[in-house]
C-alpha cells in the first residue's frame, strides 16, 4: 500500500479470515462493543454482516487481515487527519519510546509534555494557554465540567440537541445524540443538564441560565449528522452564557487540529470559548486529548498541594505528547494548505455529482438516496470505509492525504452502491 491506492478485493468483504478473528472477538469482548453479525441483530435490522479486521494502514489506505485494500472516508472517527501512519509522527513516536516511554503524571513530567503544553498555548486562539491534559474526548470534556465548577460556583451544563461529548459516566448526560446511551444509567449521570434545540433564540439559551456554570456546544455537530452552527450563533450563545456568570465551552474534540481547514473552527464562527476540547487528530493516531482555558479560570483550581485534584496515571503519556508535537509540525508545514486542497477538490467533486456536501474542510456529509446503514455496508464491500451521518448522509472525514483518483473512486462505487437499492 501507498496510501493512495484505490481499493483492491482478495476475497468477500469481509473475507474468512476477518470472519474467524470476530468468532474469537466474539467470545472474549463485551458483546456490546463490536457489532457483527448474530441472529439477535438479523432480527432487529442493525447489522448485516461481521466487520473487517484491520492489520495495517497507511496514509488513506487500510488493509484488512485477508488482505484486502480498502480506502478510509472516515480517518478512523477523525483521528488521522495527516494520514495512517505519517511517518513524522512514527518517527517521534519510535525516537521517544527509545529513551522514555512513562512518566509520572502529576508528580514528575517529562519535557515532551513541557514542549506540547507550550506549542498549544501558541497556537491556540485568544488567551487560552492552559492546560489539562487526558488521554479521550470524554476526558477533555470531563476536565472542562469540573473547571466550569471551581470557576463559577454552578454546576448546571446546558447542551444541545444531537450533541455528542463522549459515554464515559460523567460526561454521559451532556450527550443529545441518542437517549437509548444514557437511559440505562439516567440515575447516575448529571442530573442538571439541559438540552436546548441546535441553532435556537439566544433569548431560549438566556431563560435556561439560572445554576448554570457552562454552556456547551461543538461548532459542528459531528456524530449528530455534521450540522454546521448557523452564522454568529456561536458567539451570541457565548455571550449570553458569560453575561450570567457561566463559562462558553467549545467541543472542538474533532473539528480540531485543522480538519476544517484552519487549527480550530470557533475563531471563523466569531467566538474564542473560556474552554476548548481538543483531541481526535491531535496525537496523529495516539491516545491524547487536552482541555486549555484561559490563565483566569484555569486559576480557579488553585494550586497543587502535594496531591492534584484532577490527574491520572497516564497524563502527558510521553510517546503520545511527543506524537502531537510531530502531528503540530506537519500541519505547519504544509499540511494546512494540504488540508485545504484536498477538501476544495472533495467538496467540488460532491457538488459535480448532483450531491450535496454539509460541513466545512475535511469534515463534512455527503447527501445521499436510501437507507445510509445499508449504503455504508454496500461501500465497504467495494473497499470504501464510511459511516452513516444522520439519516440522510454520509459522513466525510478523510486524512488530507487523500487523492483525486480516490475521490473519483468513492463517487463512482456511491452512485453504484445506490443504483443496487
Amino acid at each position: 500500500m501507498t496510501g493512495t491506492d484505490l481499493p483492491v478485493l482478495r476475497t468477500d468483504v469481509p473475507g474468512p479470515a476477518s470472519q474467524a478473528a470476530v468468532d474469537i472477538l466474539a467470545r472474549h469482548e463485551c458483546p456490546a462493543v463490536t457489532a457483527r453479525r448474530t441472529r439477535r441483530a438479523e432480527a432487529l435490522g442493525v447489522v448485516s454482516d461481521d466487520p473487517i479486521v484491520w492489520q495495517s494502514a497507511v496514509g488513506a489506505n487500510v488493509q484488512d487481515v485477508d488482505g484486502n485494500q480498502l480506502v478510509d472516508l472516515t480517518s478512523g472517527f477523525g483521528v488521522a487527519l495527516v494520514g495512517h501512519r505519517h511517518p513524522s509522527v512514527v518517527r517521534a513516536a519510535n525516537q521517544q519510546a527509545r529513551k522514555l516511554v512513562h512518566a509520572m503524571g502529576d508528580a514528575w513530567p517529562d519535557l515532551s509534555r513541557v514542549l506540547l503544553l507550550q506549542r498549544l498555548a501558541r497556537i491556540a486562539p485568544g488567551d487560552l494557554e492552559v492546560s489539562l491534559l487526558g488521554l479521550s474526548g470524554s476526558d477533555a470534556i470531563d476536565a472542562a465540567i469540573k473547571t466550569a465548577v471551581l470557576a463559577t460556583g454552578q454546576t448546571g451544563v446546558i447542551t444541545f440537541e444531537r450533541s455528542y461529548h463522549g459515554l464515559a459516566l460523567g460526561v454521559l448526560g451532556l450527550q443529545g445524540y441518542k437517549s437509548a446511551f444514557t437511559a440505562p444509567f439516567v440515575d447516575i449521570t448529571h442530573g442538571q443538564v439541559t438540552h436546548l434545540p441546535w441553532g435556537c433564540d439566544p433569548s431560549v439559551v438566556a431563560q435556561a441560565m439560572a445554576g448554570v456554570g457552562l454552556g456547551l456546544a461543538e461548532p459542528i455537530q459531528g456524530r449528530g449528522g455534521m450540522h454546521t452552527a448557523p452564522d454568529g450563533w456561536l458567539a451570541q450563545i457565548a455571550a449570553v452564557a458569560r453575561a450570567h456568570g457561566a463559562l462558553f465551552g467549545l467541543d472542538e474534540i474533532q473539528t480540531g487540529m485543522g480538519r476544517t481547514g484552519e487549527w480550530f473552527a470557533g475563531p471563523s464562527d466569531g467566538v474564542v470559548p473560556d474552554l476548548m476540547c481538543v483531541g481526535k487528530a491531535l496525537a496523529g493516531g495516539y491516545p491524547l486529548s487536552v482541555c486549555i482555558g484561559t490563565p483566569e479560570v484555569m486559576s480557579a483550581w488553585g494550586t497543587s498541594t502535594g496531591e492534584a485534584l484532577h490527574t491520572q496515571t497516564f497524563l502527558g503519556h510521553p510517546v503520545g505528547c511527543a506524537a502531537a508535537l510531530a502531528s503540530i509540525d506537519v500541519i505547519e508545514n504544509g499540511g494546512m494548505a494540504q488540508i485545504n486542497k484536498t477538501a476544495i477538490a472533495l467538496q467540488r467533486s460532491i457538488q459535480a455529482s448532483g450531491r450535496v456536501f454539509r460541513g466545512r474542510g475535511l469534515m463534512g456529509a455527503v447527501t445521499t438516496q436510501g437507507d445510509v446503514l445499508a449504503l455504508s455496508r454496500a461501500l465497504l464491500r467495494r473497499g470504501w470505509l464510511v459511516l452513516p451521518a444522520g439519516i440522510d448522509s454520509l459522513s466525510l472525514t478523510p486524512p488530507m492525504c487523500l487523492t483525486q483518483e480516490q475521490i473519483n473512486g468513492f463517487i463512482n462505487a456511491l452512485d453504484a452502491a445506490e443504483a443496487e437499492q
